[in-house]
């Protein structure tokens, strides 16, 4: 792993996530006992089966009754990481955006996020942290980009306020760059290999990102004691060019 030492016994245990295979597989790694969520029972499944040791449940963290469900059964954890968003339809100019599309996206990302810690909260342990996931398009807009800027960068803020309420525990965001996912195909179709390209050779890294960079970072900001309230960027440099 890439803090260079065990997670420390704070941040072993039980952990909530939505999805991201990768991150669950390095929490795995670390000693983490990893219960996750999210809407599709089928790719629940799919994802249990390929991790041994993982506990899945079905539920829509857009409906707050949901989530109270889903933590009554999980019970008490050590962290929280939160990685849901509906994109569909939300990638658009804006003369031509769906109002229901957009609201999906705000649903999705920042009321789940903000359900989440509301009632995740209670039930974690001391040095307990809460993670959300934003992105490069608050920093770097572009067009047809127009709600995924508006609400990764409301999860800024949101972590920010949160820090200061929920303190002692944590609550920091990871920011991804461009990471090569499946995400993609649904942005760029048959060009999605072009288009990745054409941004690796933009940044400074050199490259587009891969999911365990943004693995290592979730990492990083739940082993680490004394961050909260910020931004960890994972984006190759983006933000620069």
């Amino acid at each position: 792993m890439s803090l260079g030492r065990e997670i420390p016994e704070s941040s072993r245990g039980r952990w909530q996530l939505g999805h991201g295979l990768c991150r669950r597989r390095s929490l795995l790694a670390a000693g983490a006992r990893v219960t996750i969520a999210g809407r599709s029972a089928e790719r629940l499944e799919a994802a249990a089966a390929r991790l041994d040791g993982v506990r899945s449940f079905a539920a829509d963290v857009t409906r707050e009754a949901d989530v109270e469900r889903l933590f009554a059964e999980t019970g008490e954890l050590d962290h929280l990481v939160v990685t849901a968003a509906d994109i569909a339809g939300a990638y658009r100019l804006i003369s031509e955006l769906d109002v229901a599309a957009a609201r999906g996206l705000v649903d999705s990302k920042l009321i789940a996020a903000l359900l989440l810690a509301k009632h995740g909260a209670p039930l974690l342990a001391e040095g307990g942290s809460i993670t959300f996931t934003s992105g490069i398009a608050a920093y770097r807009p572009a067009p047809k980009g127009v709600m995924a800027a508006a609400v990764n960068a409301a999860l800024a803020g949101l972590a920010r306020a949160l820090a200061v309420e929920l303190a002692p525990l944590r609550v920091n965001v990871v920011s991804p760059g461009w990471v090569d996912t499946p995400i993609w195909d649904t942005l760029a179709g048959a060009g999605k290999a072009e288009t990745l390209a054409a941004m690796a050779a933009r940044l400074p890294a050199g490259r587009v990102g891969r999911p365990e960079d943004v693995a290592q970072a979730v990492l990083a900001l739940v082993g680490n004691t004394f961050i909260t309230g910020t931004v960890l960027h994972v984006d190759g440099g983006h933000r620069l060019v």
